[in-house]
């Protein structure tokens, strides 16, 4: 296989949509590289680093990777070396959708390979093959051969309501369409002998030209929602990012660095969708004034990071 497209100062191909980001120690490279290869036909499009001139809250090394902007069939992902503070759990995980029981069984098999199996690879009800697994990193797929969803996305990020969560699957997609400017597509719940019939076995709104999924698990897990995988919300401008952060915290909690987390635990990143032009700046010193700028807020204000980018800041 040929060594994919690096850029290490791009703009990245699409702005606006929603980005999952995925929190490593130190190893979103690797991490990156690995999908890329998985899937075939990936591109590494933009890389930041850690200021070279101060510490930073995450106590990496001064100039170390920061995040990696990755793109793989069709799907953009960030991948963050935050340190040791969140793993990723199967809380969120990713469905794939793929053509072929062959595809499956390969694309399965290379993302167990150095992980571990939730649900083994065969024939369900839902899929003539289907397996979950846990890759190294600690990210969850879901691999399925047979008919996709209609609008066609090859991945799709998929909420597992559990615990004290369990019931919400339903309610949480119907405010995600509304603040998002989605539509649901499916709610469909358990049948007799599946499960609880009034939880939400799969869930499923299309959203900024992602299909996002959801529901309700039965049983009770040892994991919940945690900042190890959240979802970047990218917007165009002040007022999209007011509302969508006054909207998605309402009843939540507001964090740092435009992260929060909504009522349900999910957690979110309302972010510029021209973040990435800042942090990845050939200008070192403009790069880095717009980066300690982001950590002095929680919710962004997009006119003063650019005041800072610019060291025009007030």
């Amino acid at each position: 296989m040929s060594k994919p497209q690096t850029i290490d100062n791009p703009v990245s191909a699409a702005n606006g949509g929603i980005v999952p980001c995925l929190w490593f120690d130190d190893q979103a490279e690797a991490a990156a590289q690995f999908y890329i290869d998985a899937f075939g036909g990936g591109r590494v499009s933009a890389v930041s680093r850690y200021p070279e001139s101060s510490d930073n809250p995450s106590g990496k090394p001064r100039g170390s990777v920061l995040t990696v902007e990755f793109e793989v069939a069709g799907q953009r992902f960030t991948g963050l070396n935050g340190g040791p503070h969140f793993t990723i759990n199967p809380s969120i995980s990713f469905f794939v959708h793929v053509d072929t029981p062959a595809e499956a069984d390969r694309l399965s098999g290379v993302l167990a390979r150095g992980g571990s199996v939730l649900m083994p690879l065969g024939e369900y009800a839902w899929s003539p093959r289907y397996a979950w697994v846990q890759d190294r990193f600690g990210v969850s797929w879901q691999v399925m051969a047979g008919k996709r969803p209609s609008g066609g996305s090859t991945i799709a990020p998929c909420l597992m309501f559990s615990n004290e969560r369990r019931g919400q699957a339903a309610a949480a997609l119907q405010v995600y369409a509304r603040v998002l400017g989605g539509r649901v597509e499916a709610l469909e719940r358990y049948g007799a002998g599946q499960g609880p019939e009034d939880l939400i076995q799969h869930g499923r709104i299309a959203v900024r030209g992602v299909s996002l999924t959801a529901m309700d698990s039965p049983v009770d897990h040892a994991f919940g929602f945690n900042e190890g995988l959240s979802l970047q919300v990218m917007c165009e401008d002040q007022a999209e990012l007011d509302r969508v952060w006054a909207e998605l915290s309402d009843a939540g909690e507001p964090g740092p660095c435009g992260w929060l987390k909504d009522r349900c635990g999910v957690s979110w990143q309302v972010v510029p969708a021209a973040i990435a032009e800042w942090l990845t700046s050939p200008d070192t010193a403009a790069r880095e004034r717009a980066f300690a700028a982001v950590m002095r807020m929680k919710k962004l204000d997009i006119a003063a990071i650019q005041a800072a980018f610019a060291g025009s800041a007030r």
